[in-house]
């Protein structure tokens, strides 16, 4: 059971959410908050798996309430739900912390896909998103020696590289690429290697800390 705290400054927001998850039994929603504070306040009394959590709050930033509540609880698990597609939202929100970006105009399957995933412990990106920092992770300027670990990587690695960041499993990337799961999942194993990564949520991490997002 996936317990969620519901963080959105619209209270028809909140009704709808809570009409759509709470048809999943695998989910239960265990509060609501309307502001940052109240975020803050309720991560700590109902300690949920997954906050929900918007970025226009009325008090402060959902990406403020997101890095305040990562360092206070750093187990419970943020995804963004939020109307911002543009890149600085977009870039600052996982800085923060957060484990999971989708847009509120995603279908809900995408919705349901990304709290599943957060609550799993890896990173879900809605496509143009993980597209967008993909794009910029094989593009960016970056430091001589950033650029030999890029460049040990083969355009295959590259291509798997592309689909993993964008969610896909072994056998979705295999099935794109006309290539076997056992090939992807070899082909993975390298690309984890020569970056010396061990999750797609480290994935993510290393093109933040290496310098390719400014937060």
């Amino acid at each position: 059971m996936t317990r969620l705290l519901l963080v959105d400054d619209h209270a028809v927001v909140r009704s709808g959410l809570r009409m759509l998850l709470s048809g999943h039994s695998e989910m239960e929603i265990v509060g609501e908050a309307a502001t940052a504070e109240e975020a803050l306040q309720k991560a700590g009394e109902f300690k949920p798996d997954v906050i929900l959590m918007d970025i226009g709050l009325p008090d402060k930033t959902g990406i403020e309430a997101t890095r305040a509540i990562k360092a206070r609880y750093p187990d419970i698990k943020i995804v963004a739900l939020t109307i911002h597609e543009d890149e600085e939202y977009f870039f600052q929100m996982l800085d923060a912390g957060a484990s999971g970006y989708v847009p509120k105009r995603a279908a809900p399957e995408e919705l349901i896909t990304a709290i599943t995933v957060a609550a799993a412990g890896e990173v879900y990106l809605y496509p143009s998103m993980a597209k967008l920092l993909v794009r910029d992770y094989l593009s960016a300027e970056r430091p001589a020696e950033e650029k030999i670990s890029l460049d040990g990587l083969t355009d295959r690695e590259r291509e798997v590289l592309t689909h993993l960041a964008e969610g896909a499993n072994n056998d979705e990337i295999g099935e794109a690429l006309v290539i076997s799961p056992k090939t992807v999942e070899r082909h993975r194993e390298n690309i984890m290697r020569k970056l010396n990564l061990h999750s797609r949520s480290e994935l993510v991490r290393y093109a933040i800390r290496k310098g390719i997002i400014k937060a």
